[in-house]
């Protein structure tokens, strides 16, 4: 009964934030799939409007609507990694189906002499990021899971990491990591496990070494993800004469997250004492946010338009909890106790994500065609975790404003129509968030698409792909492991849209 009311009691307690540059990056990237159209041109619609996920490049956008209408997408996502871990290669696929776009727009046309010719109301979801992921890393490394044990249990008394008389494991796991952090709390797990020994058995000991005896280690890393970052906005814009619109949205964001890992290693010396280790990790996230959009497109003449739109901050609040378990062949007994069903719970956080600015132009052919073209800039080094006060936050952020830069987007689209048969591709170039792009490349998207009109509804199919290489680390600090992951991410989306 002791073990079952002290779960319970653990949902109450909090410790010291573990946040780091990775969550930034999470959510302050969008990945809008979109409606079928939007994807199929790349996400180029700035300077069109007429598109219910193209609110998220221009708000002003929805006045260019001549009718109300509604719109419904859903996709199907495979994710391709090739992870090279050492030596090795390994492959991992992914497949998951979802609706990642649903909304309307209700066109009202004046019935004055009023230079506002329209106004129109418009509602939007679009899921900005789907996190469903998978990704294994299988190879040889000579640096051991026990230097992540080590570099957190240097420094940290002895006395603490023992249990005490009558003392549940998994009691002690929890109290040590509300009341002493993250880093005695690790250096508990390496210390149980049997992965590391103090040079002197003195509760006053600070320093520490290894039972695991290599030159090189098998490891077999795999990392599960699943959740969402969406986006729900509420929009207002109008037409002013025949040839300015102008809008803003509001938009209120969403976040669930799950990240599990497991990581199994073995291949030491005959003579370690060390023979086999694993060690497993569950973060769970989630959140809401809130950003606004303020835009305008301009009619130069019957075939040039030009946009340009501002998307604020978004205001990220979170919350992180946290599991994990291990296991050795010198583990203590009860082990096992420790594990995903125990909870830590950090204190609750915010995030916030840079601005972006959006500049479009576009070529329209009468009812043959167009072809558009949107660049956008957002300088990362000025997202913020916060509070700023905090003492890891602002370490933190000193950190991204030194490692992350400015990021500069372009997406070039196009549309061909056949009477009632419109052909579509489209271009997404991004550019790496970080200074260094050896941590994570640029970004390359192509895609293609048809749709049909049948006069009061039409359907859109997608085919979209990008490409992008990333530095993916097993942790967020104690070891610098990593595998290269080549991903290459396809969507095929279908959408319905209905005029009315």
């Amino acid at each position: 009964m002791k073990r079952i009311s002290t779960f319970i009691m653990v949902l109450a307690c909090t410790f010291a934030s573990a946040q780091t540059i990775d969550d930034v990056l999470r959510y302050s990237t969008e990945n809008i799939q979109g409606t079928a159209r939007f994807q199929a041109m790349g996400g180029a619609f700035g300077a069109l409007g007429g598109d219910l996920s193209a609110l998220n490049v221009n708000p002003a956008g929805s006045a260019v609507f001549n009718f109300s209408e509604m719109a419904f997408t859903g996709s199907n996502y495979h994710r391709n990694n090739d992870a090279l871990y050492g030596n090795t290669l390994s492959n991992t696929t992914a497949n998951s189906l979802d609706f990642n776009q649903v909304g309307g727009v209700f066109v009202f046309n004046s019935s004055t002499d009023s230079p506002w010719k329209k106004i129109a109301l418009a509602f939007n979801y679009d899921m900005v990021q789907n996190f469903d992921n998978e990704f294994i890393a299988s190879g040889t490394t000579s640096a051991g899971i026990d230097n992540y044990f080590l570099n957190f249990a240097q420094g940290e008394p002895l006395g603490p990491l023992r249990t005490q008389e009558g003392e549940f494991i998994e009691d002690a796991y929890l109290d040590i990591g509300a009341n002493l952090g993250y880093s005695a709390q690790q250096a508990f797990l390496g210390f149980q496990a049997g992965i590391i020994e103090p040079v002197e058995d003195d509760d006053q000991n600070t320093s520490y070494f290894s039972n695991a005896q290599y030159s090189n280690v098998n490891q077999r890393y795999l990392q599960n993800t699943s959740g969402y970052n969406s986006k729900f906005t509420l929009n207002f814009a109008s037409q002013y004469k025949e040839d300015l619109y102008l809008g803003a949205s509001v938009n209120f964001h969403n976040v669930l997250y799950d990240r599990t890992t497991y990581l199994d290693e073995e291949g030491y010396d005959a003579e370690s004492a060390i023979q086999y280790t694993s060690f497993d990790n569950l973060l769970h996230t989630e959140g809401y946010g809130f950003s606004f959009s303020l835009g305008a497109i301009a009619k130069v003449n019957q075939s040039i338009r030009v946009g340009g739109s501002y998307q604020s901050p978004t205001w990220y609040t979170l919350t992180d909890d946290t599991s994990q378990r291990i296991n050795s062949n010198l583990a203590v007994s009860d082990i096992d106790f420790i594990n995903f069903g125990i909870v830590n719970l950090y204190d609750e956080y915010r995030i916030k994500t840079p601005e972006k600015f959006t500049g479009s132009v576009a070529l329209v052919f009468g009812q043959d065609g167009l072809i558009s073209l949107d660049y956008s800039y957002q300088d990362m080094s000025k997202a913020e975790l916060r509070p700023t006060s905090d003492p890891s936050f602002a370490a933190e952020n000193d950190f991204i404003a030194g490692t992350l830069g400015a990021v500069n987007s372009y997406r070039l689209g196009g549309e061909y129509r056949i009477d009632q048969v419109s052909l579509r591709a489209g271009y997404r170039f991004e550019e790496s968030p970080y200074a260094d792009s050896d941590f994570v490349g640029d970004l390359n998207g192509f895609s293609a698409g048809i749709g049909y009109n049948f006069g009061a509804s039409r359907l859109d199919l997608a085919y979209s792909r990008t490409e992008q290489d990333v530095n993916s680390y097993f942790f967020d600090g104690g070891i610098d492991s990593a595998a290269l992951i080549s991903r290459i991410n396809t969507n095929i989306s279908l959408g319905y849209t209905l005029k009315f």
